[in-house]
Protein backbone atom coordinates (compact mmCIF):
# COMPACT_ATOMS: atom_id res chain seq x y z
CA UNK A 1 0.00 0.00 0.00
CA UNK A 2 0.87 3.36 -0.77
CA UNK A 3 0.79 5.84 2.73
CA UNK A 4 0.49 9.03 1.00
CA UNK A 5 -2.71 7.43 -0.51
CA UNK A 6 -4.35 6.87 3.04
CA UNK A 7 -3.29 10.14 4.41
CA UNK A 8 -4.76 12.15 1.47
CA UNK A 9 -8.06 9.68 1.97
CA UNK A 10 -8.09 11.22 5.42
CA UNK A 11 -7.45 14.29 4.43
CA UNK A 12 -10.26 14.62 2.34
CA UNK A 13 -12.30 13.09 4.77
CA UNK A 14 -12.58 10.02 3.64
CA UNK A 15 -13.31 6.80 5.83
CA UNK A 16 -10.03 4.44 5.77
CA UNK A 17 -10.77 0.54 5.15
CA UNK A 18 -9.89 -1.88 7.55
CA UNK A 19 -7.04 -3.17 5.37
CA UNK A 20 -5.74 0.15 5.30
CA UNK A 21 -5.55 0.66 9.13
CA UNK A 22 -3.79 -2.55 9.46
CA UNK A 23 -1.51 -1.85 7.23
CA UNK A 24 -0.57 1.82 8.65
CA UNK A 25 -0.07 0.29 12.05
CA UNK A 26 1.75 -2.32 11.27
CA UNK A 27 4.04 -0.59 8.82
CA UNK A 28 4.66 2.40 11.21
CA UNK A 29 5.72 -0.43 14.21
CA UNK A 30 8.31 -1.99 11.81
CA UNK A 31 9.46 1.18 10.48
CA UNK A 32 8.16 1.58 7.16
CA UNK A 33 6.58 4.72 7.82
CA UNK A 34 8.27 7.91 8.78
CA UNK A 35 7.34 9.81 11.86
CA UNK A 36 6.38 12.95 9.54
CA UNK A 37 3.88 11.17 7.84
CA UNK A 38 1.99 9.14 10.75
CA UNK A 39 2.10 12.75 12.20
CA UNK A 40 0.52 14.08 8.69
CA UNK A 41 -1.84 11.12 9.69
CA UNK A 42 -2.39 11.86 13.24
CA UNK A 43 -3.34 15.55 12.13
CA UNK A 44 -6.19 14.63 9.49
CA UNK A 45 -7.62 12.36 11.95
CA UNK A 46 -7.75 14.89 14.47
CA UNK A 47 -9.80 17.46 11.75
CA UNK A 48 -11.49 15.22 10.31
CA UNK A 49 -12.20 12.63 12.91
CA UNK A 50 -12.98 8.49 12.33
CA UNK A 51 -16.12 6.48 12.48
CA UNK A 52 -16.52 4.05 15.11
CA UNK A 53 -15.77 1.01 12.41
CA UNK A 54 -12.45 3.12 12.04
CA UNK A 55 -11.73 3.44 15.69
CA UNK A 56 -12.36 -0.10 16.34
CA UNK A 57 -9.98 -1.45 13.67
CA UNK A 58 -7.41 1.11 14.76
CA UNK A 59 -7.37 -0.22 18.11
CA UNK A 60 -7.19 -3.78 17.21
CA UNK A 61 -4.71 -3.22 15.11
CA UNK A 62 -2.69 -1.55 17.75
CA UNK A 63 -4.20 -4.84 20.40
CA UNK A 64 -2.24 -7.14 17.58
CA UNK A 65 0.89 -4.90 17.18
CA UNK A 66 2.28 -6.58 20.64
CA UNK A 67 0.82 -9.83 23.30
CA UNK A 68 -2.24 -9.93 24.68
CA UNK A 69 -2.24 -10.95 27.87
CA UNK A 70 -4.53 -13.84 29.06
CA UNK A 71 -6.18 -14.25 32.85
CA UNK A 72 -8.20 -17.64 31.88
CA UNK A 73 -6.31 -19.42 34.57
CA UNK A 74 -7.63 -17.70 37.38
CA UNK A 75 -10.50 -19.31 39.65
CA UNK A 76 -11.89 -15.22 40.00
CA UNK A 77 -13.38 -12.60 38.06
CA UNK A 78 -10.44 -9.67 36.39
CA UNK A 79 -11.55 -6.48 36.98
CA UNK A 80 -9.36 -3.45 36.19
CA UNK A 81 -10.50 0.52 36.14
CA UNK A 82 -8.72 3.32 34.51
CA UNK A 83 -8.92 7.17 35.02
CA UNK A 84 -7.57 9.77 32.08
CA UNK A 85 -6.02 11.34 34.57
CA UNK A 86 -6.35 15.00 37.20
CA UNK A 87 -5.05 16.59 40.09
CA UNK A 88 -4.87 14.60 43.92
CA UNK A 89 -6.27 11.55 41.90
CA UNK A 90 -4.83 8.92 43.98
CA UNK A 91 -7.74 6.18 43.49
CA UNK A 92 -5.93 3.16 42.01
CA UNK A 93 -4.08 3.02 45.25
CA UNK A 94 -6.90 2.59 47.51
CA UNK A 95 -9.06 0.64 45.06
CA UNK A 96 -6.82 -1.99 43.04
CA UNK A 97 -6.88 -3.85 47.05
CA UNK A 98 -10.19 -2.80 47.74
CA UNK A 99 -12.00 -4.80 45.36
CA UNK A 100 -9.51 -7.20 45.77
CA UNK A 101 -10.57 -7.74 49.67
CA UNK A 102 -13.80 -7.46 47.94
CA UNK A 103 -13.57 -11.38 45.84
CA UNK A 104 -12.17 -10.26 42.09
CA UNK A 105 -8.99 -9.94 40.86
CA UNK A 106 -7.26 -6.51 39.87
CA UNK A 107 -4.56 -6.87 37.31
CA UNK A 108 -3.68 -3.18 36.90
CA UNK A 109 -1.70 -1.65 34.00
CA UNK A 110 -0.78 1.73 35.44
CA UNK A 111 1.86 4.57 34.32
CA UNK A 112 3.81 7.71 34.97
CA UNK A 113 2.55 11.34 35.39
CA UNK A 114 3.27 14.13 32.73
CA UNK A 115 2.93 17.29 33.15
CA UNK A 116 0.00 18.84 36.37
CA UNK A 117 -1.28 15.33 36.14
CA UNK A 118 0.71 12.63 38.23
CA UNK A 119 1.54 8.84 37.91
CA UNK A 120 0.33 5.94 39.78
CA UNK A 121 3.75 4.30 39.29
CA UNK A 122 5.59 7.72 40.51
CA UNK A 123 3.59 7.27 43.49
CA UNK A 124 4.16 4.13 44.42
CA UNK A 125 7.61 4.11 43.75
CA UNK A 126 7.96 6.59 46.72
CA UNK A 127 7.43 3.31 49.11
CA UNK A 128 11.23 2.27 49.79
CA UNK A 129 11.94 -1.43 47.93
CA UNK A 130 8.35 -0.97 45.78
CA UNK A 131 8.63 -2.38 42.13
CA UNK A 132 6.94 -1.18 38.89
CA UNK A 133 8.27 -3.46 36.43
CA UNK A 134 7.19 -7.01 36.66
CA UNK A 135 7.17 -9.87 33.80
CA UNK A 136 4.18 -11.82 33.18
CA UNK A 137 4.82 -14.33 35.55
CA UNK A 138 5.64 -12.35 38.42
CA UNK A 139 2.34 -10.53 37.97
CA UNK A 140 0.22 -13.81 38.08
CA UNK A 141 2.10 -14.77 41.27
CA UNK A 142 1.45 -11.23 42.96
CA UNK A 143 -2.22 -11.58 42.02
CA UNK A 144 -2.54 -14.78 43.75
CA UNK A 145 -0.88 -13.98 46.65
CA UNK A 146 -2.62 -10.50 47.08
CA UNK A 147 -5.60 -10.46 44.77
CA UNK A 148 -4.45 -7.27 43.15
CA UNK A 149 -1.34 -6.15 41.50
CA UNK A 150 -0.14 -2.58 40.04
CA UNK A 151 2.66 -1.98 37.58
CA UNK A 152 4.02 -0.75 34.48
CA UNK A 153 3.16 -2.64 31.18
CA UNK A 154 5.54 -4.43 29.58
CA UNK A 155 7.29 -3.29 26.11
CA UNK A 156 5.43 -6.39 24.16
CA UNK A 157 2.06 -4.71 25.10
CA UNK A 158 0.44 -2.83 22.32
CA UNK A 159 3.93 -1.07 21.28
CA UNK A 160 2.27 0.53 18.47
CA UNK A 161 0.73 2.82 20.98
CA UNK A 162 3.56 3.61 22.51
CA UNK A 163 5.55 4.96 19.53
CA UNK A 164 2.55 6.92 18.57
CA UNK A 165 1.88 8.17 21.75
CA UNK A 166 5.11 9.61 21.85
CA UNK A 167 4.66 11.00 18.31
CA UNK A 168 1.15 12.62 19.39
CA UNK A 169 2.77 14.41 22.32
CA UNK A 170 5.00 16.18 20.01
CA UNK A 171 2.51 17.17 17.01
CA UNK A 172 -0.57 19.01 18.71
CA UNK A 173 -2.38 15.98 18.43
CA UNK A 174 -3.44 14.75 22.17
CA UNK A 175 -6.40 15.95 22.25
CA UNK A 176 -8.28 13.84 19.37
CA UNK A 177 -10.78 11.88 20.87
CA UNK A 178 -10.37 8.87 18.40
CA UNK A 179 -6.87 8.35 19.04
CA UNK A 180 -6.76 9.17 22.60
CA UNK A 181 -10.02 6.45 23.00
CA UNK A 182 -7.65 4.06 20.96
CA UNK A 183 -4.56 4.56 22.70
CA UNK A 184 -6.16 3.69 26.17
CA UNK A 185 -8.60 0.97 25.30
CA UNK A 186 -5.94 -0.94 22.98
CA UNK A 187 -3.55 -1.37 26.25
CA UNK A 188 -6.74 -2.41 28.60
CA UNK A 189 -8.13 -5.13 26.32
CA UNK A 190 -4.62 -6.19 25.40
CA UNK A 191 -3.95 -6.44 29.75
CA UNK A 192 -6.51 -9.17 29.65
CA UNK A 193 -9.12 -7.90 32.17
CA UNK A 194 -12.72 -9.40 31.54
CA UNK A 195 -14.21 -5.94 33.04
CA UNK A 196 -13.17 -2.50 32.84
CA UNK A 197 -14.66 0.60 34.54
CA UNK A 198 -13.19 4.12 33.71
CA UNK A 199 -13.03 7.13 35.11
CA UNK A 200 -13.16 10.04 32.85
CA UNK A 201 -12.02 12.99 34.46
CA UNK A 202 -14.28 16.78 33.24
CA UNK A 203 -12.98 20.47 34.31
CA UNK A 204 -9.84 22.45 34.43
CA UNK A 205 -7.40 19.76 35.65
CA UNK A 206 -8.71 17.17 33.27
CA UNK A 207 -7.90 16.71 29.62
CA UNK A 208 -11.52 17.01 29.06
CA UNK A 209 -12.84 20.38 29.70
CA UNK A 210 -16.14 20.29 29.32
CA UNK A 211 -18.85 17.41 30.35
CA UNK A 212 -19.66 17.56 26.32
CA UNK A 213 -16.13 15.98 24.94
CA UNK A 214 -16.00 13.88 28.12
CA UNK A 215 -19.10 12.55 27.66
CA UNK A 216 -17.80 12.00 23.90
CA UNK A 217 -14.85 10.28 24.87
CA UNK A 218 -16.25 7.82 27.62
CA UNK A 219 -18.99 6.90 25.27
CA UNK A 220 -16.40 5.76 22.06
CA UNK A 221 -14.21 3.80 24.90
CA UNK A 222 -17.31 2.07 26.56
CA UNK A 223 -17.95 0.84 22.88
CA UNK A 224 -14.90 -0.29 22.00
CA UNK A 225 -14.54 -2.13 25.20
CA UNK A 226 -17.90 -3.64 24.30
CA UNK A 227 -17.18 -4.27 20.72
CA UNK A 228 -14.02 -6.29 22.15
CA UNK A 229 -15.96 -8.32 24.80
CA UNK A 230 -14.48 -6.74 27.91
CA UNK A 231 -17.86 -5.60 29.98
CA UNK A 232 -17.11 -1.55 30.20
CA UNK A 233 -18.86 1.52 31.59
CA UNK A 234 -17.35 4.74 32.91
CA UNK A 235 -18.19 7.42 35.25
CA UNK A 236 -17.79 11.10 34.38
CA UNK A 237 -15.76 12.80 37.59
CA UNK A 238 -15.77 16.09 38.59
CA UNK A 239 -11.85 17.18 38.33
CA UNK A 240 -12.69 21.12 38.45
CA UNK A 241 -10.65 20.87 42.04
CA UNK A 242 -7.85 18.57 43.16
CA UNK A 243 -9.04 15.27 44.54
CA UNK A 244 -8.45 15.09 48.61
CA UNK A 245 -6.47 16.98 50.20
CA UNK A 246 -2.39 15.74 49.12
CA UNK A 247 -1.38 16.37 45.85
CA UNK A 248 2.45 14.86 45.29
CA UNK A 249 3.85 11.61 45.38
CA UNK A 250 4.68 10.44 48.96
CA UNK A 251 1.39 12.69 50.28
CA UNK A 252 -0.78 10.68 47.86
CA UNK A 253 0.23 7.55 49.50
CA UNK A 254 -0.18 8.35 52.90
CA UNK A 255 -3.80 9.70 51.85
CA UNK A 256 -4.12 6.59 50.48
CA UNK A 257 -3.30 4.48 53.33
CA UNK A 258 -5.63 6.94 55.38
CA UNK A 259 -8.40 5.66 53.50
CA UNK A 260 -7.39 2.05 53.79
CA UNK A 261 -7.20 2.50 57.35
CA UNK A 262 -11.20 3.92 57.29
CA UNK A 263 -10.32 7.49 57.67
CA UNK A 264 -8.85 9.92 55.30
CA UNK A 265 -10.87 13.02 52.89
CA UNK A 266 -14.95 12.68 52.16
CA UNK A 267 -14.71 12.78 48.46
CA UNK A 268 -11.48 10.25 48.22
CA UNK A 269 -13.55 7.65 49.74
CA UNK A 270 -16.67 8.39 48.00
CA UNK A 271 -15.17 7.94 44.84
CA UNK A 272 -12.88 5.08 45.58
CA UNK A 273 -16.25 3.25 47.14
CA UNK A 274 -18.53 4.12 44.25
CA UNK A 275 -15.80 2.67 41.31
CA UNK A 276 -15.28 -0.31 43.72
CA UNK A 277 -18.92 -1.14 43.59
CA UNK A 278 -18.79 -0.76 39.75
CA UNK A 279 -16.02 -3.26 39.70
CA UNK A 280 -17.66 -5.28 41.29
CA UNK A 281 -21.08 -5.45 40.37
CA UNK A 282 -19.65 -5.59 36.50
CA UNK A 283 -17.56 -8.44 37.02
CA UNK A 284 -20.65 -10.23 38.92
CA UNK A 285 -18.88 -10.74 42.18
CA UNK A 286 -20.87 -10.11 44.86
CA UNK A 287 -20.59 -10.74 48.62
CA UNK A 288 -18.61 -7.75 50.63
CA UNK A 289 -19.25 -4.39 50.91
CA UNK A 290 -16.62 -2.04 49.54
CA UNK A 291 -17.47 0.37 52.39
CA UNK A 292 -17.16 -2.77 55.39
CA UNK A 293 -14.27 -4.13 53.63
CA UNK A 294 -12.80 -0.38 54.50
CA UNK A 295 -13.83 -0.54 57.82
CA UNK A 296 -13.03 -4.54 58.66
CA UNK A 297 -9.03 -3.96 57.80
CA UNK A 298 -9.30 -6.30 55.15
CA UNK A 299 -8.74 -3.65 52.17
CA UNK A 300 -5.58 -3.06 54.02
CA UNK A 301 -4.87 -6.33 54.56
CA UNK A 302 -4.76 -6.47 51.07
CA UNK A 303 -2.72 -3.50 50.37
CA UNK A 304 0.16 -5.05 52.74
CA UNK A 305 -0.02 -8.36 50.89
CA UNK A 306 0.27 -6.44 47.64
CA UNK A 307 3.23 -3.91 48.66
CA UNK A 308 5.29 -6.82 49.79
CA UNK A 309 4.67 -8.60 47.28
CA UNK A 310 6.56 -6.67 44.72
CA UNK A 311 9.42 -5.48 47.25
CA UNK A 312 8.05 -2.77 49.16
CA UNK A 313 8.27 -2.38 53.14
CA UNK A 314 4.03 -1.50 53.88
CA UNK A 315 5.62 0.30 57.62
CA UNK A 316 8.64 2.16 55.99
CA UNK A 317 8.62 5.71 56.14
CA UNK A 318 8.13 7.55 53.08
CA UNK A 319 10.35 10.33 51.66
CA UNK A 320 9.70 13.80 53.23
CA UNK A 321 10.63 17.53 50.99
CA UNK A 322 13.17 19.05 52.61
CA UNK A 323 11.39 22.80 53.07
CA UNK A 324 8.04 23.74 53.27
CA UNK A 325 6.34 27.07 52.86
CA UNK A 326 3.01 27.95 54.14
CA UNK A 327 0.55 30.24 52.12
CA UNK A 328 -2.83 31.60 54.09
CA UNK A 329 -5.89 32.69 53.60
CA UNK A 330 -5.53 36.93 52.83
CA UNK A 331 -8.81 37.49 54.34
CA UNK A 332 -11.31 35.67 56.29
CA UNK A 333 -14.14 34.32 54.03
CA UNK A 334 -15.52 30.81 52.20
CA UNK A 335 -13.11 29.43 50.08
CA UNK A 336 -15.14 30.07 46.74
CA UNK A 337 -12.88 28.11 44.00
CA UNK A 338 -9.96 25.95 44.07
CA UNK A 339 -8.82 25.36 40.77
CA UNK A 340 -7.01 22.44 39.97
CA UNK A 341 -5.26 23.28 37.09
CA UNK A 342 -2.98 25.73 38.77
CA UNK A 343 -2.66 23.55 42.03
CA UNK A 344 -1.61 20.85 39.18
CA UNK A 345 0.80 22.87 37.99
CA UNK A 346 2.01 24.24 41.30
CA UNK A 347 3.03 20.62 42.43
CA UNK A 348 4.55 20.09 39.21
CA UNK A 349 6.84 23.00 39.42
CA UNK A 350 7.57 22.19 43.37
CA UNK A 351 9.27 19.30 41.80
CA UNK A 352 6.17 16.03 42.02
CA UNK A 353 6.11 15.99 38.05
CA UNK A 354 8.50 15.69 35.24
CA UNK A 355 8.41 17.74 32.04
CA UNK A 356 9.62 14.69 30.10
CA UNK A 357 9.38 11.10 30.74
CA UNK A 358 12.69 10.49 31.88
CA UNK A 359 12.82 13.20 33.57
CA UNK A 360 13.12 12.54 37.44
CA UNK A 361 10.77 13.17 40.25
CA UNK A 362 10.60 14.61 44.26
CA UNK A 363 8.63 12.52 45.71
CA UNK A 364 8.30 13.75 49.11
CA UNK A 365 7.10 17.64 46.67
CA UNK A 366 3.89 18.21 46.63
CA UNK A 367 0.82 20.67 48.15
CA UNK A 368 -1.32 19.57 51.11
CA UNK A 369 -4.34 21.62 51.47
CA UNK A 370 -5.85 22.43 54.69
CA UNK A 371 -9.27 23.95 52.92
CA UNK A 372 -11.98 22.79 49.98
CA UNK A 373 -14.30 24.72 48.30
CA UNK A 374 -17.09 25.32 50.48
CA UNK A 375 -15.06 25.82 53.66
CA UNK A 376 -14.87 29.45 56.06
CA UNK A 377 -11.40 30.31 56.04
CA UNK A 378 -10.18 33.15 58.54
CA UNK A 379 -7.82 35.67 57.13
CA UNK A 380 -4.16 34.50 58.33
CA UNK A 381 -5.50 30.64 58.28
CA UNK A 382 -2.91 27.87 56.47
CA UNK A 383 -4.55 27.59 53.28
CA UNK A 384 -2.21 25.24 51.59
CA UNK A 385 1.27 23.79 52.55
CA UNK A 386 4.14 23.50 49.52
CA UNK A 387 6.34 20.91 49.82
CA UNK A 388 10.00 21.00 47.95
CA UNK A 389 13.65 20.13 48.36
CA UNK A 390 14.93 23.51 47.08
CA UNK A 391 13.15 27.20 48.57
CA UNK A 392 14.02 28.07 45.09
CA UNK A 393 10.91 26.14 43.59
CA UNK A 394 8.41 28.20 45.66
CA UNK A 395 8.66 31.46 43.56
CA UNK A 396 7.69 29.66 40.74
CA UNK A 397 4.97 27.93 42.52
CA UNK A 398 3.72 30.53 44.21
CA UNK A 399 3.23 31.96 40.90
CA UNK A 400 0.82 29.14 39.38
CA UNK A 401 -0.84 29.56 42.07
CA UNK A 402 -2.12 33.62 41.55
CA UNK A 403 -5.56 33.56 40.45
CA UNK A 404 -5.61 29.86 41.07
CA UNK A 405 -7.95 30.23 44.39
CA UNK A 406 -10.38 32.79 45.81
CA UNK A 407 -12.33 33.85 48.50
CA UNK A 408 -16.01 35.21 48.93
CA UNK A 409 -19.27 35.09 50.43
CA UNK A 410 -19.98 31.61 49.01
CA UNK A 411 -18.95 28.87 47.37
CA UNK A 412 -18.87 28.69 43.43
CA UNK A 413 -20.94 26.36 41.69
CA UNK A 414 -19.11 22.65 41.31
CA UNK A 415 -19.60 20.02 39.45
CA UNK A 416 -20.95 16.94 41.32
CA UNK A 417 -18.18 14.22 42.04
CA UNK A 418 -19.66 11.63 40.04
CA UNK A 419 -21.68 13.78 37.15
CA UNK A 420 -23.06 11.03 34.99
CA UNK A 421 -22.80 6.80 34.08
CA UNK A 422 -22.06 5.40 30.75
CA UNK A 423 -22.96 1.87 29.84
Amino acid sequence: MDVIEVIVRKRDGGELSTEQIDWVIDAYTGGRVADEQMSALAMAILLNGMTRREIADWTQAMIRSGERMDWSMLDRPTADKHSTGGVGDKITLPLAPLVAACGAYVPQLSGRGLGHTGGTLDKLESIPGWRASLSNEEMLGVLREAGAVICAAGSGLAPADRKLYALRDVTGTVESIPLIASSIMSKKIAEGTGTLVLDVKVGSGAFMKSVDRARELASTMVELGTDAGVRTVALLTAMDRPLGRAVGNALEVEEAVEVLAGGGPSDVVELTVRLAREMLETAGVSGKDPADALKDGSAMDSWRRMIRAQGGDPDALLPRAAETMTVEAPESGVLARLDAYAVGLAAWRLGAGRTRKEDPVSFGAGITLHAKPGDLVRAGQPLMTLHADETSRFERALAALEGGYEIGPAAAEQLPLVIERIG
